[in-house]
């Protein structure tokens, strides 16, 4: 039969920490583990010299949770007398490297734990607080400072990066407090392009301009600025002269979500106006062109034959809905010139539809005119998606990873944390983690 130590080390693997288990106890906040080092280490860490057993003294611990209830480790520590009289030190207790850093109150291995938890279970950092039963500050200072060397401080973080997404993101919702309420949102999509996995968070930047993007673009070493082959933008001109400026080999790509939703606002907009016009009042229940506002956005194809029906006789319904009619045809084009099988007759397709709408727009149609101007001055952008596939579309998803962050926070009021936080939970940091 084994020792009921050697049992109780493998269950709670203090032997990973360098220590032995001696008795244990509980109460009615903690499991108490007393323990001492594995090792007997009586060097000096100043001299080297070995020293001369004094006392012991008890260090106290913060370790994993066992059966969900909160650890303390009572580390029965030696200290020791140093004879070297050329030695500054007088007395010192054995380091513990396998456990903890000198002077900290939790093991190594709990700082490695929160990360998990935040990045894998997506937990809170009062509910990590609270299962490992230290303060919320504490909690919180683990994980950034963890973070911020695992970002920062690895110069292969941004190794293999050849195509970026830029966006912004609102991370406030208040007024006040200093920081701006806008942030660029910078991710890594290669992985996507390649298929090798999903699109990581790289940085956030505080701001909307394109001196918040060109900012971060300068501060990045010279070869990671020269892979960058493409890179995908909205239709923000900021963000596409920062990156003319900064990385010009690189060929912006504005993304087919941000162009057709172009799209859509400018028929939307000419929807109200023929309502307001035929009906001089918005639009209300009864009113043909209020009646199919949905339909109008959604893609023929995924229209029912009934919906069909319903939607050309609200547009057949007066002759001023011809406007209407002529601005959805256009709306639906854009949509099959990207669904198309064929790339490049999707592109051809493409090129001919923004230069018709472009040069042969007819009067009475100011919504579809500008549309045309807006593309026109992108085309570039817009046929490059064509021969690269880029899209901001995983952009979009981080947003919206980010909105589920926001929510498990309860909100954020700290700039520096949220951006932490944000790399910690879409940063895609899992293996780095786990290595710790």
């Amino acid at each position: 039969m084994q020792p009921t130590h050697l049992i109780a080390d493998t269950i709670c693997r203090t032997v990973e920490l360098g220590l032995t288990i001696t008795d244990a106890a509980i109460d009615e906040h903690f499991t108490w583990i007393d323990c001492q080092p594995v090792q007997h280490d009586p060097a000096c860490r100043r001299c080297g010299e070995p020293g001369r057993l004094r006392d012991h003294v008890t260090r106290v611990l913060t370790d994993l949770p066992i059966t969900g209830h909160p650890v303390r480790l009572r580390v029965r520590v030696p200290r020791f007398t140093c004879d070297n009289d050329a030695c500054s030190a007088t007395i010192y207790r054995q380091s513990l490297p396998g456990a903890a850093d000198d002077g900290t109150s939790t093991t190594g291995r709990v700082t490695r734990w929160i990360l998990q938890r935040l990045a894998i279970d997506k937990m809170s950092i009062s509910a990590v607080a609270k299962s490992l039963g230290i303060g919320w500050d504490l909690t919180n200072d683990l994980a950034l400072s963890a973070v911020s060397d695992l970002v920062y401080d690895q110069p292969g973080h941004l190794a293999g990066v050849r195509y970026l997404g830029v966006d912004e993101h609102k991370w406030k919702h208040c007024r006040g407090q200093g920081d701006a309420s806008f942030v660029t949102v910078i991710v890594d999509l290669t992985p996507v392009i390649d298929g090798t996995g999903p699109a990581r968070l790289l940085d956030m930047v505080p701001g909307r301009s394109a001196a918040a993007l060109e900012t971060w673009l300068d501060r990045q070493e010279p070869n990671f600025r020269s892979r960058i082959q493409r890179i995908a933008l909205d239709g923000f001109a900021g963000y596409h002269r920062a990156a003319a400026d900064a990385i010009p080999q690189a060929r912006t790509v504005m993304d087919p979500f941000h162009v057709v939703h172009l799209a859509a606002e400018k028929m939307n907009l000419c929807r109200q106006r023929v309502q307001q016009e035929t009906k001089g009042h918005r639009g209300r229940s009864g009113d043909p062109l209020y009646g199919i506002r949905r339909l109008l956005l959604t893609r023929s194809d995924l229209l029912t034959d009934k919906q069909k029906i319903r939607l050309q006789a609200a547009l057949a319904a007066e002759d001023a809905h011809v406007a209407v009619e002529v601005v959805h045809q256009i709306y639906q084009e854009l949509i099959d010139a990207y669904e198309h099988e064929d790339r490049r007759a999707g592109k051809i397709m493409m090129f001919k539809l923004l230069k018709r709408i472009h040069t042969d727009v007819p009067s009475g149609l100011p919504e579809l005119a500008q549309l045309g101007r807006s593309l026109w001055k992108r085309r570039h952008e817009i046929l490059a998606y064509f021969d690269t596939n880029l899209s901001n579309g995983p952009v979009e998803a981080m947003n919206g990873r980010l909105e589920h962050l926001r929510g498990i926070a309860l909100g954020f009021r700290n700039l520096t944390h949220y951006i932490l936080r944000s790399l910690i939970h879409s940063g895609q940091l899992h293996e780095r983690i786990n290595a710790l």
